[in-house]
């Protein structure tokens, strides 16, 4: 058995890399989309429409689906003994991540009220919720990769 998941780890690791990327790629351009989007488009606009189908896309074959498979990889890989729940740093990393799956949640939720023309939000409150995902992969790699306590 050891054998076997010997084999399948990099595996499980290097979808779970790629699944992060993908997913962080969303999470960092949706918020972009919609300072656009609130600052640019009028309800019911063909570029409001075209926003419309940019997010929906982006967020359901795109963000959604990478989150997913970043999240049962991580889970398979913490089954495979990759993380020491006894140190610091693998709190605040799963911290983060929960974290950042609500900001996700969030963002989706956004969506939705641009796409029934309720978005009341403005540009600057997207350019301000930008930063948070770039904040909290900061704190994941540097969580991953220093192991600062």
């Amino acid at each position: 058995m050891s054998e076997i998941l010997g084999i399948l780890y990099p595996w499980v690791k290097a979808l779970h890399v790629v699944a992060v990327m993908s997913w962080m790629a969303g999470v960092f351009y949706l918020p972009r989309l919609f300072v656009y989007h609130a600052e640019r488009a009028t309800v019911g606009s063909e570029l409001d429409l075209t926003f419309q189908v940019m997010e929906q896309k982006l967020l359901n074959l795109i963000m959604t689906p990478a989150m997913g498979v970043a999240w049962v990889c991580g889970l398979i890989l913490i089954g495979m003994g990759a993380m020491d729940f006894g140190a610091g740093w693998t709190w605040v990393k799963l911290i983060a991540v929960v974290l950042m799956t609500v900001a996700h949640i969030w963002l989706g939720k956004r969506r939705k009220e641009f796409a029934q023309g309720t978005n009341t939000r403005t540009g600057r409150t997207y350019r301000l919720v930008n930063e948070v995902p770039t904040v909290l992969m900061l704190v994941i790699v540097v969580m991953v990769i220093v192991r600062p306590f």
